[in-house]
């Protein structure tokens, strides 16, 4: 066989640049076969070494008292408590779903939950946070259809509830749509396994799937741009098997029992190169491996093609030595492959053999330490000039049957029916509402989970973006009564090596990490996707924010409908009308102009507490956070859930449609009786929280200054019907 020779437009072909080519060779003090060129050119890809992002991402705030295990390993880990802790983190699949929509958004299901389980727990809920380009593009539907059967084909086979997620259109997706999916799982704090490998001589087995050659080049084609030949690259998209994930996590749990286990990796980007080198990396180990005892669905494999596939459902793990057969009857009984295929070393080497050659021979350290770091130039974006007034339109009271079925603000009912959300029996808040809410199983306590971003705000003031980001994450676990423990996040951006772009990324990390510590909300896991541009045309920034928080009690938890006629409505923080870069703004007038809305991180911090405190209490049952498409929506949302309506009355001094429609922050709508209603005030005073009387709920349709809005009824058929036709209708 020839062996294929390595140059210069060998490394460019593989997504290395001159300088890091001859990096390389430096490092090695010669030049690379092919092999080796592979396994260095998914190793410093931007997908797995995060040489753009890195020196920001240190910045960010990852500790706190509950944080046992912050970013660095497959999940982050928080104590919740009767020694049991919360695992959760969220990962993007964006470039493998745009080409191939069902198998990218299934796989990226999947492969989340292998981070979450690999670190000891069972997972216990998924959810999303999804963005597609313009209603009538003429791919939006085919993707939107794809990805949503293979989150709900994957998540439905493993008997995970998907519970949480958002879905959102804008034309910059047109080209890149973004899935991000996120898992969230329950293992006991003395029971948390890390990738660390440990000792000299130990076995390396793998256990799972086997290798094909689906996948090869994964990581790699994460890290590019995309152009008209995106299409060609549908063989790097990986091929999920749920049934066969679902028993390597039975089996995998199973061993996790004793305490056989090391250290366990999961086989993700750039598979068993990155899955080997980083457990020896950890652990300042080396490792040998022998392909030859690799398990291969297909024929004639070559070194490079094993080394750099991401075929799904693998793990890599070390066990103490003797231990094989124990681990080995376990994966039989479950009926999934397991191999010794190495061992680790003292050398700090990785080297893999193949049919008696040794076909990589590499420092470890040059794999993961001497990746390069960049410090990418960037530029600020300017924040956008005040708006000045804004004249309404002449009908304002039409406005709110349209807005309720803008894209933006529809009912994303036709997606979340796909998924099953109450597999395990423990959803006690289903989607739809602000947070999602799961029983932690045999417990009065419960999980609130949430997804959010707005990525309009990131664009117009990337700073105030990101720190909306984060609030609006811990306004809507605090809604719900949730205490808010910490996030995970996503940031999906265009290309870094644009100053605009990379200044968009600078900006919000900034606002994030702001907001994170303001809040006392760490950031423990994530993912960064880079490079999300087809032809030179970026994505909107978009830091998705994965939160997570802590009910006592889920009996004590909040929900967004109105429960009964006659309670008084009160809307809780302070509103200025804000309609700079507002769905209204937008949508009826026709203007993306204007700043986004400030976050006041003391009033977020002071409101959400007292909010949280008023559910504790049972003093309130029904919370809703102001959002997208301002207080209006929220009301509306209200109404359409409880299948009530109501009578409110806008303050004077301020005008109607900006009261109404203003996405002011740190801000919630909440309802009570009447006999109640003085001790909240007085409470809200003491607390620094401002205080609006709004209305009644009463009747079945939306009035607002005595003149009727809509009835509930006609509001909700335009709310649940726009996503329905769109799908319907090419």
């Amino acid at each position: 066989m020839t062996v294929p020779m390595v140059s210069l437009e060998t490394a460019l072909a593989h997504g290395l640049s001159a300088d890091e080519y001859a990096k390389i060779e430096d490092l090695l003090g010669r030049t690379p076969n092919v092999t080796e060129l592979g396994i260095f050119s998914v190793m410093w890809s931007e997908h797995c070494s995060y040489k753009s992002s890195r020196i920001w991402l240190k910045t960010l705030p990852t500790e706190g008292p509950r944080v046992i295990q912050g970013p660095g390993e497959n999940a982050g880990v928080v104590d919740i408590g009767d020694g049991e802790a919360v695992v959760f983190k969220m990962e993007s699949h964006n470039h493998p779903s745009f080409i191939e929509p069902y198998q990218g958004a299934a796989t990226g299901v999947g492969g989340i939950m292998r981070d979450v389980f690999t670190m000891g727990a069972r997972p216990v809920a998924m959810a999303n946070a999804l963005r597609f380009g313009a209603p009538d593009h003429p791919k939006t539907r085919h993707l939107v259809a794809g990805v949503v059967a293979g989150i709900g084909g994957y998540g439905n086979c493993m008997g995970v509830p998907t519970v949480a997620g958002e879905v959102n259109f804008d034309p910059a997706y047109n080209g890149n749509i973004l899935v991000n999916a996120m898992c969230v799982g329950i293992a006991n704090t003395d029971r948390i396994f890390l990738s660390e490998a440990k000792g000299v001589g130990n076995p390396v087995v793998y256990v799972g799937s086997k290798t094909g050659r689906d996948g090869i080049h994964g990581a790699t084609m994460a890290s590019a741009e995309f152009d008209e030949a995106s299409e060609e690259k549908r063989p790097t998209v990986q091929v999920g098997d749920p049934f066969t994930e679902k028993l390597l996590l039975e089996a995998c749990l199973e061993l996790m029992q004793s305490d056989a286990i090391i250290a366990i990796q999961d086989m993700g980007a750039a598979g068993l190169t990155s899955s080997s080198a980083e457990m020896a990396s950890k652990g300042g180990l080396g490792i040998e491996l022998d392909l030859d005892h690799v398990p291969q669905r297909e024929t004639h494999m070559t070194a490079y093609e094993m080394m750099l596939s991401e075929s799904q459902e693998r793990m890599l793990v070390v066990l103490k030595p003797g231990r094989e057969k124990q681990a080995k009857k376990i994966f039989d009984k479950w009926g999934i492959d397991f191999a010794v295929i190495g061992r680790t070393t003292d050398t700090g080497r990785m080297v893999v053999r193949h049919q008696g050659r040794i076909e990589a021979d590499l420092p470890v350290s040059a794999l993961a330490d001497a990746a390069p770091v960049y410090e990418r130039p960037y530029v600020e974006r300017k924040p956008p000039a005040p708006l000045g007034e804004i004249e309404p339109p002449a009908d304002l009271k039409a406005t709110l049957k349209r807005m309720v079925a803008r894209p933006d603000l529809a009912s994303r009912r036709w997606i979340w029916e796909q998924y099953d959300y109450s597999v395990m029996a423990d959803t006690v808040q289903a989607p739809g509402g602000d947070a999602a809410v799961v029983r932690v199983h045999g417990r009065r306590k419960g999980l609130a989970i949430t997804t959010d971003v707005t990525p309009r705000y990131c664009r117009a003031d990337p700073y105030e973006g990101g720190k909306q980001a984060v609030a609006e994450a811990w306004r809507n676990l605090s809604a719900v009564g949730a205490l808010p423990l910490a996030f995970t996040d996503n940031l999906n951006f265009g290309n870094p090596q644009k100053p605009e772009i990379m200044g968009e990324f600078v900006g919000c990390v900034k606002g994030l990490g702001d907001a994170g510590r303001a809040l006392d909300f760490p950031v423990v896991s994530g993912n960064c996707s880079l490079y999300n541009e087809t032809n030179g045309a970026g994505i909107l920034p978009t830091p998705a924010i994965g939160g997570v928080g802590l009910l006592r009690d889920v009996a004590r938890m909040a929900t967004v409908a109105f429960k009964r006629a006659d309670e008084v409505i009160v809307l809780l923080g302070e509103t200025h009308g804000h309609l700079g870069q507002s769905i209204f703004l937008r949508d009826e007038l026709g203007r993306s102009d204007g700043p986004p809305p400030p976050v006041d991180l003391e009033a977020e911090k002071r409101n959400g507490d007292f909010v949280r405190g008023l559910v504790a209490d049972g003093h309130v049952r029904t919370v809703h956070d102001c959002s997208d498409g301002g207080l209006i929506l929220a009301l509306a949302e209200m109404a359409m859930a409880g299948g009530l309506g109501c009578r409110i009355e806008t303050p004077a001094g301020i005008a109607s449609h900006a009261f109404l429609y203003g996405e002011d922050q740190a801000r919630y709508v909440v309802c009570m009786t009447a006999d109640r209603m003085t001790a909240l005030v007085a409470a809200a005073r003491e607390a620094g929280v401002p205080t609006t009387r709004l209305g009644l709920v009463e009747g079945d349709h939306i009035r607002v200054n005595g003149e009727d809005w809509g009835s509930v009824a006609e509001l909700r058929d335009a709310h649940e019907a726009w996503l329905p036709d769109l799908m319907a209708h090419p």
